[in-house]
């Protein structure tokens, strides 16, 4: 496997805002490469202390942190005065990364309501609450990209999975027809859809033999790092891809 590559400039001047960006997943490898593209980076996690932490971590690419701001993305208020400070910091929203999501393991025999209704609260209902937000800045603009994390469990039946594998098949409907809707605003709206990418946290929702079992399907034989998925991240986000919308990227090297 290569490093990571270097940056390009692909988001220079760029203000961008990424949900769920601390710790060591694809959230907070979003973040340092979009520093890395030059842009000016904004982000939020429901986790205080280890928002601050990656924060700190992530003060090494430019030599200063960048702005972070804590919210959870259930509750309407912090999303509204999240995206309201990022702007206030940076002037604008040119980009806003759907990163929050939360995921969990059940059958739907014995999948409770709380269980069900709480990971469609935080992946597919924060998600629009966030989108919701920041469109009606970039409207304003007329201009902006919207980035949406997915999975492929939206594509790909998987046991135990209904309530987030439902949860991630909403956030890719949402994304194709919310980009219908701004599309005349010079408004983007895209997603990725990852099938595994290798951070500690996912030993909180699934088994090592799980885990083991989904990357050994891959094509590679291995998951993804999560610097491998926050490149396409930020294609998406950049210039690069003006002519895309309503799209969402497989990153993932299975196939059925």
């Amino acid at each position: 496997m290569s490093a990571p590559p270097a940056g390009h400039g692909l988001l220079a001047g760029k203000a961008v805002l990424v949900t769920a960006a601390a710790g060591t997943g694809i959230g907070s490898a979003t973040a340092r490469r979009c520093l890395q593209e030059g842009a000016r980076v904004a982000i939020s996690d429901r986790h205080e202390r280890r928002l601050a932490e990656t924060a700190e971590a992530l003060a090494e690419v430019t030599g200063e942190k960048p702005f972070a701001i804590p919210c959870d993305v259930t509750v309407e208020e912090q999303v509204q005065r999240m995206v309201a400070a990022t702007v206030q910091t940076y002037g604008r929203l040119d980009v806003l990364v759907n990163n929050a999501g939360l995921g969990g393991s059940a059958s739907v025999l014995e999948m409770t309501d709380e269980q069900w209704t709480r990971v469609l609260d935080v992946t597919l209902t924060g998600t629009f609450r966030c989108t919701r937000a920041a469109l009606l800045v970039m409207a304003g603009q007329r201009s902006g990209v919207i980035v949406n994390n997915a999975s492929v469990v939206g594509w790909r039946a998987q046991k135990d999975q209904a309530h987030y594998a439902a949860a991630k098949a909403g956030v890719m409907a949402l994304t194709r027809c919310s980009a219908l809707d701004v599309a005349h605003l010079g408004i983007r709206v895209n997603a990725v859809s990852p099938s595994i990418a290798a951070h500690p946290h996912l030993s909180r929702t699934s088994s090592p033999e799980l885990l083991d079992e989904l990357a050994g399907r891959e094509a590679f034989g291995r998951a993804a790092e999560p610097w491998e998925v926050a490149t396409v991240i930020a294609f998406l986000a950049s210039d690069y891809s003006t002519y895309l919308t309503g799209e969402v990227v497989s990153v993932s090297s299975q196939h059925p």
